[in-house]
């Protein structure tokens, strides 16, 4: 009896020492995160968001998405102790881009210094890190910038709508945003993921054309970018401007399709140090 003991002990010793690592990724975003998981709200343009191409890649990555629809920096500082954020080895922040189309201050640089609360990005982005930290202070820590947007227009919703990167909204441009973000990686030494600049993504391939009526003509016809731009769209009445043969980038002029989550992954493989050693990975 006692043998057998010591050799089921022995076996389960073995067990537990050949069960490879797990790393655990909370996801924090916006709309671009929250809908790798909900591509029915897609209406199934996408098939695969950077967060299940990046764990099909490396399987002892688990992600939780903590994306949230709409969200604003401003709003997931004000929300960071409800949502249920749980100790993890990596955190990537990938906010921004709703924050500029709201209005919400950039701010600067002294805001995240001095911690004096939420109301602007920096001030915010300080409230998520300090969070992040009283959960794992080990952890990794990996920031993504908005990348550059086109006219979007929710496939689901024609009347919610928005003009792209472009141009500025409330005197503040989108890369405003994007070196703010810049400017918090470098004063706390974390990667940074910077689509806005890197990733190749720009208003010529956001999608390749937007489908609306020629005012001279009253016609359907496909105009490129920047030749749209100032041309009527009427959420009421017109057909929806990005048929499947528009998606490029985005396949709505701000959600990434398969191809610019393909361009995310690849970017925050690159910034995360160590990936490329772990062990299941298929690289």
């Amino acid at each position: 009896m006692l043998k057998k003991i010591l050799l089921l002990f022995g076996i389960m010793i073995c067990l537990s020492g050949a069960a490879p690592s797990t790393t655990t990724w909370v996801a924090i975003g916006d709309s671009i995160t929250y809908l790798n998981d909900h591509v029915d709200e897609t209406d199934n343009r996408i098939t695969k968001g950077y967060l299940t191409l990046i764990t099909e890649r490396f399987p002892d990555i688990q992600y939780i998405n903590q994306g949230h629809n709409g969200w604003t920096s401003a709003r997931m500082a004000e929300q960071i102790e409800s949502i249920g954020l749980v100790k993890a080895d990596v955190y990537t922040v990938f906010l921004g881009t709703n924050d500029w189309w709201h209005g919400v201050p950039v701010g600067t640089i002294e805001d995240y210094r001095q911690n004096t609360g939420a109301g602007t990005v920096n001030r915010s982005f300080r409230i998520i890190m300090d969070k992040i930290r009283t959960l794992n202070g080990s952890a990794r820590i990996i920031f993504i910038t908005p990348m550059q947007r086109g006219d979007f227009v929710y496939i689901l919703m024609n009347s919610n709508n928005a003009y792209g990167s472009y141009r500025e909204k409330n005197d503040q441009s989108l890369e405003d945003f994007a070196n703010a973000i810049l400017a918090i990686g470098k004063l706390e030494h974390i990667p940074v993921v910077d689509l806005y600049h890197e990733s190749g993504i720009v208003q010529e391939n956001i999608i390749n054309f937007k489908r609306l009526k020629d005012p001279q003509t009253g016609e359907y016809r496909d105009f490129k970018y920047p030749d749209f731009i100032g041309v009527p769209f009427n959420p009421q009445t017109d057909e929806y401007p990005y048929p499947v043969e528009a998606m490029n980038m985005t396949y709505d002029g701000l959600h990434p399709s398969d191809k610019g989550h393909e361009v995310i992954a690849d970017l925050l493989v690159a910034k995360w140090e160590g990936i490329n050693r772990m062990p299941g990975s298929k690289q």
